[in-house]
This record gives structure tokens, C-alpha cells and sequence, in this order.
């Protein structure tokens, strides 16, 4: 190979084969520094674009997640406030039976009537204070279902039925109800008492079905967000025991290849020897 002062064409090969290990070096500097082996559209676009989709998709699930968190407290309160209502209407029951005897007298059936009004009036507190982030499906003032995100494109929805367990909504229907009347008109109110207990723990069974598909559904989407994470991890994370033994790898070229761009540098200086006397 011919020799010249003005090209150097093995100091040439031997930038490029240097600057190549630096881009290389750089890179995988880059994947452990990250952990990512793809980072942007510039490492790998395709994958870039499906692990940004899958992104897009795992954030959507959070906000499903958040939504049907919501719809678990909802429901838990209003369960909790149910079954305190069902409990009530059983005591209610023995006040009225007891005030169904024949005979009973005027005073005791103003004593039974004063117990019974009292947990009359407590279930009507249970049933309009029983709400969670300012939602009662228990008040009455529900009339349609309340629906929550079931999917992370927002078009599928989980939803949970109003109950109205207000002392004059249809499940009990007992308002104005009184003890102090014949037997005949307080076995009227017994009748009522038995249809408002059935009611209510049918109500209660519908509830629970809807809660346990909601507790269900919140499962199946925290398993959906681990398999997209792992998805997303499989396509872009970077193997940093693979990439360390790369990095150890370039090291060396590095060096190498500085040195032998030091050599080949050092090659013009030889034509100055032809030059000099013997």
C-alpha cells in the first residue's frame, strides 16, 4: 500500500472502527444507566410503538381500577347500612308481635309504639347517611344504575343498583305506621313488617351479587396490569447482565482501537526517515 503525507487511509479505518465502538459504548452506557434497552423510537420504532400502546393501556386500567375502588366503598357502606336496617326491622318484629296479643293493653301497646317509632326513625338515619364520596344508593335519590369502568377504552361498565331504603321507599314502605291501634290494624302493620324484612334481604342478596362481580372484576384488572407491566418490561427493559459483560467488552475495543489509531498516525512520520542522511 502506498504511502502518503496526505491521506492516512489506515488512520482513517481505524477512527471509524473507533468511532463505532464509541456510538456502541455510549448505547449500552445509556441501557444500563435506564435499564431500558428500548427508550425511544430511535432504538427500535416498531417496538416503541406497541410498548407505547401497551402503556397507554396500563394507565386507562389505573383509572378503571381507581373507578371501581369507588364503586367497592360505595358498596361496602351501603352493605354495612343494610344489614343494620335488616337487624332493625327483626327487633321491630318483636315489638309488633307483642303488640298483636289481645291482651294487651292501651298503655303497653304506647310503650311498644314508642320502641317501635324509635328504630323506625333509626333507620331512617341509617339509609340517608349511609353514602360514600357523596353517593347514597340507599336515599332514594338514585332512580337510574350506577355504572363504573369495567375496560380501559371506557365503552364497558360494571354497574350497581339503587336501593331505596328510606322508611317510605318501595323495599320497606312502613312510614306512619303506628302501634297503637286494635290487633286487627297492628297485624296490618305485621304483614307490612314481614314484606319490608323480605324486601330488604332480597335487596341485601342483590347488593351482595353486584359487590362480589365488582371485587371480582377489580381482580381480573390488577392481574390484567401485572401482565401488561411484564408485557412492557419483556419488550423494552434491557438485560443488565448481558449489557455489563458488553460494556466490559467495548472497554477493550476502546482502548484497542485508540491505540491503533495512535499507530496508524504514527505511519506518515516513517517517510520522513527517507528523507534524512545516512
Amino acid at each position: 500500500m502506498p504511502m502518503s503525507v496526505n491521506t492516512n487511509k489506515s488512520a482513517l479505518i481505524a477512527l471509524q472502527n473507533l468511532t463505532t465502538t464509541n456510538e456502541k459504548l455510549e448505547q449500552v452506557q445509556s441501557r444500563i444507566n435506564t435499564g431500558l434497552r428500548v427508550a425511544n423510537a430511535k432504538d427500535n420504532a416498531a417496538v416503541y410503538a406497541i410498548a407505547q400502546k401497551q402503556r397507554a393501556d396500563f394507565s386507562s386500567l389505573s383509572a378503571v381500577k381507581m373507578s371501581l375502588d369507588r364503586a367497592t366503598s360505595i358498596t361496602d357502606v351501603a352493605m354495612t347500612a343494610g344489614e343494620q336496617i335488616s337487624d332493625i326491622l327483626i327487633q321491630m318484629r318483636e315489638k309488633v308481635v307483642a303488640a298483636t296479643e289481645d291482651s294487651a293493653t292501651p298503655t303497653s301497646r304506647k310503650a311498644f309504639d314508642d320502641e317501635y317509632q324509635t328504630l323506625l326513625q333509626a333507620i331512617s338515619q341509617f339509609s340517608s347517611s349511609a353514602e360514600f364520596d357523596g353517593v347514597s344508593v340507599l336515599n332514594g335519590t338514585l332512580t337510574a344504575q350506577l355504572n363504573f369502568l369495567a375496560n380501559s377504552d371506557g365503552d364497558s361498565f360494571i354497574g350497581l343498583t339503587p336501593q331505596d331504603f328510606t322508611i317510605s321507599g318501595s323495599v320497606i314502605d312502613l312510614a306512619g305506621t303506628v302501634l297503637t291501634g286494635t290487633t286487627t290494624a297492628n297485624k296490618a302493620v305485621l304483614a307490612s313488617l314481614n314484606s319490608a324484612i323480605t324486601n330488604v334481604t332480597s335487596a341485601l342478596a342483590e347488593m351482595g351479587a353486584e359487590s362480589k362481580q365488582i371485587e371480582k372484576h377489580v381482580t381480573f384488572v390488577t392481574k390484567l396490569q401485572d401482565v401488561l407491566e411484564t408485557g412492557i418490561g419483556n419488550l423494552v427493559d434491557a438485560d443488565i447482565a448481558k449489557e455489563s459483560a458488553r460494556l466490559q467488552a467495548l472497554q477493550v475495543q476502546q482502548q484497542l482501537g485508540a491505540q491503533a489509531l495512535s499507530i496508524a498516525n504514527s505511519q506518515p512520520q516513517v517517510i520522513l526517515q527517507l528523507f534524512r542522511g545516512g
